[in-house]
């Protein structure tokens, strides 16, 4: 049943229900959800925390992943996506949008508004996708003050600090900084694009703490499932844009079929039903805390047009 109204509300803080989850001996399986249905379809599917990717933030706005947005737009998101579940969200917060009090601020909102975690990587703005080639760093002591700005601002939140520095700093680099971040308050470590199953492990070996691996997509990472992950040593996963690249693909073909064909009939088989939209969002249910909503009937298929004939 999706997530609804008072007594439906989970009791415990988001950032403990995510921290229970992280006490588990099996890895965590996060997925990102673009949008409130994203995110009641991952929860339907099994997933029992959820990933709000900056990236995909930006390009559900039509714009490029560059530390664009601000705290107001993601809050936007983060509030949807964490009442329709109901499930702990870990969001992306850039850069912390500035400094320690700027960082602070982030972390008041975004707990506000219902996140459980939050991760903030240690570049500069203009900052880029992890994945991409020449990203400027701060320095790691810049990034540590952020970090323990961010552990003084929480209530429950898990701080997690993303490091980028495996490109321009080398592994060793990226293990000095997260371990120094650590240090500063971070709660887990998300080292950003490792490039072989090697680097993984050996990460994993020599920093000692919930660590978080980022299986994107089109990226400088192998393709490796939780599973492998798990056996490399890391207590996270994270899947940050694959719900908005097959959304946006299969909008791509509907509109091109409806250009091409004049309507949406060879798009039928592709679609989501009425019946299964309502029940995904819980229609009935809503209607059902109010008396005065007489229960929707939904139509069974459609219309046939007798000039087709």
């Amino acid at each position: 049943m999706p997530y609804l109204i008072g007594a439906d509300r989970p009791d415990t803080p988001p950032g403990l229900a995510f921290r229970q989850l992280l006490q588990r001996p099996q890895i965590l399986q996060i997925p990102g959800a673009h949008s409130g249905l994203a995110a009641l379809q991952a929860k339907a599917a099994g997933f029992e925390a959820l990933y709000l990717s900056g990236a995909a933030m930006t390009a559900s706005m039509g714009l490029p992943d560059l530390g664009i947005i601000s705290i107001n737009d993601v809050c936007f998101f983060l509030r949807q996506i964490a009442r329709a579940s109901g499930l702990p969200v870990l969001v992306d917060g850039d850069t912390g949008y500035g400094e320690a009090l700027n960082v602070m601020h982030m972390v008041l909102n975004f707990e506000e508004a219902g996140a459980a975690a939050v991760q903030m990587e240690d570049q500069l703005l203009p900052k880029k996708c992890g994945h991409l080639n020449d990203k400027k760093l701060a320095s790691a002591y810049d990034m540590a003050a952020k970090v323990a700005a961010a552990a003084k601002a929480r209530k429950h939140m898990v701080i997690v600090a993303r490091t980028d520095a495996v490109a321009s700093e080398g592994l060793d680099g990226a293990v000095a900084r997260a371990k120094l971040y650590l240090e500063a308050g971070a709660d887990a470590i998300f080292c950003e694009a490792l490039t072989s199953a090697e680097m993984f492990r050996e990460f994993s070996r020599q920093v000692k703490a919930p660590l978080l691996a980022n299986m994107t997509e089109f990226g400088r990472t192998p393709f490796f499932t939780a599973k492998e992950f798990e056996e490399m040593g890391y207590k996270m996963v994270i899947w940050p844009v694959s719900s908005l690249r097959v959304a946006a693909k299969a909008q791509e073909r509907l509109y091109a079929s409806i250009r091409s064909e004049g309507g949406t009939h060879k798009m039928f088989d592709a679609m989501q039903t009425r019946a299964e939209l309502y029940d995904a969002i819980g229609y009935h249910d809503y209607e059902a805390l109010d008396a005065n909503i007489v229960k929707t009937i939904t139509p069974q298929g459609m219309p046939q047009n007798d000039d087709q004939d």
